[in-house]
């Protein structure tokens, strides 16, 4: 009796995205920044704090903020006003401005014993990494907007890559600013990513007058 090759079977599996919300992180808003900040504050948690406040200013993709290095944000025991790494992503330069608030914050937690001898800036706790992971500054992300009331399934690290370009483009409507800012190659990406729709762009035609 012939052998009846029986077709193969594939297990059903749940996808990855099942109950989660996709698509791009909402930016958080000014006031929801200064929350988290204050609560940072609050409870004395000197890395954390410097990595939100340089993750907010630099606007950096999650894997290039966690491999920053002393060296590339403090020359002299001064800290940078402005700052230029190369993206891991696009091996392109890019360049970002640190506000006073955050040199100041930085400039505590490079100055505490935690930070002696360590080359980068965010060091991870365990000892057989150099630095913290991205999937470790996600879990941090998620705790803070958690800690302020906020859905962290709405959240993200790009929620902070996004946040200061986002407040931008709303005070300017300036996309070629923000392009710059993110690195991005093309302005089309920018446009993408910030969501920008037609709307918008009608809005800021409105208040040109040639």
């Amino acid at each position: 009796m012939p052998r009846v090759q029986l077709p193969a079977v594939t297990p059903k599996r749940k996808a990855w995205n099942k109950g989660r919300i996709v698509g791009q992180k909402r930016p958080l808003l000014p006031k929801q920044v200064w929350a988290i900040r204050a609560r940072l504050e609050l409870a004395n948690n000197l890395r954390d704090l410097a990595l939100f406040n340089v993750a907010i200013d630099s606007k950096l993709r999650g894997c290039d903020l966690v491999r920053l290095s002393v060296v590339d944000l403090v020359k002299e025991d001064r800290v940078r006003e402005r700052v230029s790494v190369i993206q891991s992503k696009t091996r392109r330069p890019v360049q970002f401005e640190l506000t006073e608030n955050t040199r100041e914050t930085v400039l505590s937690w490079v100055k505490s014993p935690e930070m002696w001898a360590c080359s980068f800036m965010f060091p991870s706790r365990f000892h057989d990494r150099p630095h913290i992971s991205t999937r470790q500054y996600g879990r941090l992300v998620h705790d803070w907007v958690s800690s302020i009331g906020l859905e962290p399934s709405g959240y993200g690290t790009h929620s902070l890559r996004r946040t200061k370009a986002a407040e931008i483009y709303r005070k300017t409507g300036n996309l070629r600013a923000v392009q710059l800012l993110l690195g991005h190659t093309k302005v089309d990406s920018t446009v993408r990513y910030l969501g920008v729709e037609l709307e918008d762009a009608l809005s800021i035609a409105e208040n040109i007058d040639l």
